[in-house]
C-alpha cells in the first residue's frame, strides 16, 4: 500500500530541516526524507561554523536576515542548545562603495554599526590585517553552529509531530491526480505537496518538472553550478588573541596579480570555529564537481593561494597548520536563491555561500509556499527568487 502524507520534504540539510520545522510548528503533517545518515559530510550543511551577518543592501535579504535572528533564538529555546553566538562582524578591503550601500541600509533599518579606520580595527583585532575603512556590524553578526542547527531543526520538528527518515534516497517524483508520487528505495509516498531542498542534487531531481519543451524553464532546466569549495582551519599563533574574541570577517584584497595571474581568486571570509581554530576560505571559486563523485581533496593550486593569503592578511594564525575542509557550493548564475513553486512542488536551491544564516526564515517561506492553494498564484515571494527569471536565458 502506498503511504500517504500531506507534505514531503526531500533533503535533510539545513534548508529541508528548517522547512520541516516550520511546517510541523504550524501543525502540518510532514515527512522529511534524507538520502544519507545523520551528520554526513557529503553536502553543504555539515561542520561547526557558519557566518551570521546582516551585511546586505538589498531589502529582500535584509528582511530575511532580520527575521532570522528571532527565529534562531526561538529555536535555541525550544531545542535547549546554543546555536547562534554573536561576536560582531567586520568587512574591509576593496569594494568600499558596496559597504557604503550596506551602511546606508543599516541606518535606514536601525542596525547597529560603526566605521573604523584600518589602524583602529587592527588594534582591536590584531589577528587580522586591514586596509582602508572597515565596516563593523556590532550586535547582529557572529557564527551559527551548523551541525547543531540541523539537529535542532529536526529534533523540534519531530517533537511537534514530524517524521524524519534518514538513509532514504528519493529516486524521482511524478505528478499524479491529486498529488505527487515520491519514489524511494523503500517504496512510494503520495504527498499533497513536496518541498525539494537537496542542494547539489537539485537540478537532477527537479529536471523532469522544470525542463523539457513543456517545462517552465524550457530545455535548459534549472541552471545550477556545483563546485567543491575548500576553506581550511588554521591554528592560532603563540600570543594571538583567543579564538573566542575573533569577529566574523569578510575581506576583498583587491585585484592583486602575480605576473598575468590574479593572486587571489576572490574575496575571502572567515570566523572562529571553537576547538578547531580560525576558518578562512575563498568564495565560490572551487572546481566544478559531481556531488556523487567528489574527491574531497583540495586542489593544490588554490590551496597554495589560500595559504599565501592567510600569511599576508591573517597574521594571528599559522598558515602551515592548515586543515582543509571540503564542502559543496550550489549556486545560480546571479547568486540569488531559488524559492518558488511549480504546481505541487516547491523548489528551494542555490543557497551556497551565503544561505545558512537565513535558514529559519527560509523555512517559513517554504512553509508558506507549501501550504498555499495549489491552484492559486504563488504568494509573497520576492521576484528575485522566482524561477521565471531563468526562463529567457534557458530558452535563449
Amino acid at each position: 500500500m502506498t503511504e500517504q502524507v500531506e507534505t514531503v520534504v526531500v533533503g535533510g540539510g539545513v534548508m529541508g530541516s528548517a522547512a520541516a520545522w516550520a511546517l510541523a510548528s504550524a501543525g502540518r503533517e510532514v515527512l522529511l526524507l534524507e538520502r544519507f545518515e545523520p551528520g554526513h559530510v557529503r553536502g553543504a550543511s555539515h561542520g561547526a561554523s557558519r557566518i551570521y551577518r546582516t551585511t546586505y543592501a538589498e531589502p529582500e535579504y535584509l528582511d530575511l536576515a532580520q527575521e532570522a535572528l528571532g527565529h534562531w533564538r526561538s529555536l535555541e529555546a525550544d531545542a535547549g542548545v546554543e546555536l547562534l553566538t554573536l561576536t560582531g562582524g567586520v568587512s574591509g578591503g576593496a569594494g568600499d562603495a558596496r559597504r557604503e550601500e550596506i551602511a546606508e541600509a543599516f541606518v535606514a533599518r536601525g542596525v547597529p554599526h560603526e566605521w573604523l579606520s584600518a589602524e583602529a580595527a587592527g588594534e582591536r583585532w590584531p589577528g587580522l590585517r586591514f586596509d582602508g575603512r572597515v565596516l563593523h556590524e556590532t550586535e547582529t553578526a557572529g557564527r551559527v553552529h551548523a551541525d547543531r542547527a540541523v539537529e535542532a531543526f529536526q529534533a523540534v520538528a519531530q517533537a511537534r509531530g514530524a517524521q524524519v527518515r534518514h538513509s532514504t534516497a528519493v529516486l524521482g517524483m511524478d505528478e499524479v491526480p491529486g498529488g505527487v508520487r515520491v519514489r524511494t528505495e523503500q517504496g512510494d509516498v503520495l504527498a499533497q505537496r513536496v518541498v525539494v531542498a537537496v542542494g547539489a542534487w537539485s537540478a537532477g531531481l527537479v529536471a523532469p518538472l522544470l525542463g523539457g519543451a513543456s517545462g517552465p524553464l524550457g530545455p535548459g532546466g534549472l541552471p545550477l553550478v556545483v563546485t567543491q569549495e575548500q576553506p581550511a582551519h588554521f591554528a592560532l599563533r603563540a600570543g594571538a588573541p583567543d579564538e573566542l574574541t575573533w569577529p566574523s570577517f569578510t575581506n576583498d584584497p583587491g585585484p592583486s596579480f602575480v605576473g598575468p595571474a590574479r593572486r587571489w581568486p576572490s574575496g575571502t571570509y572567515g570566523l572562529a570555529t571553537p576547538g578547531e581554530g580560525i576558518k578562512v576560505g575563498f568564495h565560490g571559486v572551487g572546481p566544478r564537481t559531481d556531488p556523487d563523485h567528489r574527491t574531497f581533496q583540495p586542489e593544490q593550486g588554490q590551496l597554495d593561494q589560500l595559504l599565501d593569503y592567510v600569511a599576508e592578511w591573517v597574521p594571528g594564525v599559522d598558515p602551515t597548520t592548515a586543515v582543509p575542509i571540503s564542502c559543496t557550493y550550489t549556486t545560480t548564475p546571479d547568486h540569488d536563491f531559488v524559492l518558488d513553486r511549480v504546481g505541487r512542488v516547491v523548489v528551494a536551491a542555490g543557497f551556497s555561500g551565503h544561505g545558512f544564516k537565513f535558514a529559519p526564515s527560509l523555512g517559513r517561506v517554504l512553509r508558506d509556499l507549501a501550504t498555499e492553494d495549489v491552484d492559486g498564484p504563488v504568494g509573497a515571494v520576492a521576484e528575485r527568487f522566482r524561477l521565471g527569471r531563468f526562463a529567457g536565458a534557458a530558452r535563449g
